[in-house]
């Protein structure tokens, strides 16, 4: 059996789901006006944006809300080529509606031995004494594809919207993608970071709160980790930037996405709130967590992957924490401790994998994405 590379592992590979006859959603227009300018050039009906999670995000979940209405999202981020056109075409095969493909834009770092021997040790230890598999001789030689590797099959299939987070492509891929036709969004957690991507003619900016669950989206190294909250970060950008804002972070109800829009974002992206879906790749106990979690339950930390991630607070990161030795930079941290994580979700065990969330999840439940969607609405469509 093929082993599974630290990318992979972290997007998933579950059983192949139902697609059940979609239900589309039925708006109330008399209460509220959902059509505004993203809606228009995106082609879609709500300003709802599906957030892209590696590890929970399906091609049935992103073709479902698409179908319903709202922009579904293929996270494909750091996966092979190979792997990248098999998503995107099987999301395909359930959808005819636009959905986005988010890439990751960071840079890949050079494997260095002697600067890992330390956390291997350590994980070697930590795995034995708990069961779980320790990091194998070659974790370091796993391949890490990057954003360039996956151009071709963006352009060959047409995408229609393309979200990147962790950076920019550098100029001649964004020259290429923008050659498409394809609507470009990038990711900011700081105003500064939002004034880049503009310069970088880049068409939409998510709004990253620091409320938001899964990796931060930072990307300049000459400044703190930005942890900013989405109501002054969003105001700042739309009233300073001429760029159409998504406000991500702690949007989980009717009320949250009438806020955020009152503020002038043109859209909110939605993830924590899908985790639990029906559609949703995540194991058992990674659900049940995230349901069963409180506002205080998720931290930032670097334990997992090496980039600073909000996630709920498990005995890997407390571990990993409280050696005190430094996580190796992303992506390498995570392919050092793969084996470690694909042995733990195995056995459902949600202490020793990434339990990704944000801030709000009050309102996670366990049922068909469509379903949630419309709750959302319907909430929206009543304040």
């Amino acid at each position: 059996m093929e082993r599974l590379r630290a990318s992979e592992l972290i997007l998933g590979n579950g059983p192949a789901l139902s697609n059940p006859t979609l239900q589309p959603v039925q708006p109330n227009r008399s209460s509220m006006t959902w059509t505004n300018d993203f809606t228009k050039q995106l082609g879609i009906e709500f300003p709802i944006v599906q957030a892209p999670m590696l590890g929970v995000t399906s091609p049935q979940m992103v073709a479902q809300l698409s179908n319903a209405g709202a922009l579904g999202s293929l996270p494909v981020g750091g996966l092979s080529p190979d792997k990248t056109l098999a998503l995107i075409r099987q999301t395909k095969t359930l959808t005819r509606k636009p959905f986005a493909v988010n890439l990751f834009a960071n840079t890949l770092p050079t494997p260095r031995a002697a600067q890992a021997s330390q956390m291997r040790e350590f994980l070697t230890t930590l795995a034995r004494n708990h069961n779980l598999a320790a990091p194998t001789a070659d974790a370091l030689d796993t391949p890490m594809y990057s954003y360039a590797d996956q151009l071709d099959i963006l352009v060959s299939e047409k995408i229609s919207v393309i979200s990147f987070t962790f950076g920019i492509p550098d100029d001649a891929s964004l020259k290429t993608l923008k050659s498409t036709g394809a609507v470009l969004i990038g990711t900011a957690t700081s105003f500064r970071e939002a004034a880049v991507l503009q310069e970088k003619g880049v068409d939409m900016i998510t709004a990253q709160g620091i409320e938001a669950g899964g990796h931060r989206g930072s990307f300049l190294d000459d400044e703190p980790l930005p942890q900013v909250g989405l109501i002054s970060l969003v105001s700042e950008i739309v009233h300073r930037l001429p760029r159409p804002v998504l406000a991500a972070g702690g949007i989980h109800d009717g009320k949250t996405i009438r806020a955020a829009l009152m503020l002038g974002a043109q859209a909110v992206q939605i993830g924590t709130a899908f985790i639990a879906c029906t559609e949703s790749i995540a194991i058992p106990s990674y659900k049940s967590a995230v349901m069963n979690a409180t506002g205080t339950d998720t931290a930032l930390t670097r334990a997992f992957t090496g980039r600073w991630a909000r996630g709920i607070r498990n005995a890997f990161m407390n571990e990993v924490e409280n050696s005190g030795i430094a996580p190796l930079p992303y992506p390498l941290q995570a392919s050092l401790n793969a084996a470690l994580r694909a042995s733990a979700q195995q056995r459902d065990d949600k202490e020793f994998t990434n339990l990704w969330a944000g801030q709000s999840t009050v309102n996670v439940q366990a049922k068909p994405a469509v379903e949630i969607l419309q709750q959302l609405i319907q909430e929206a469509e009543a304040v």
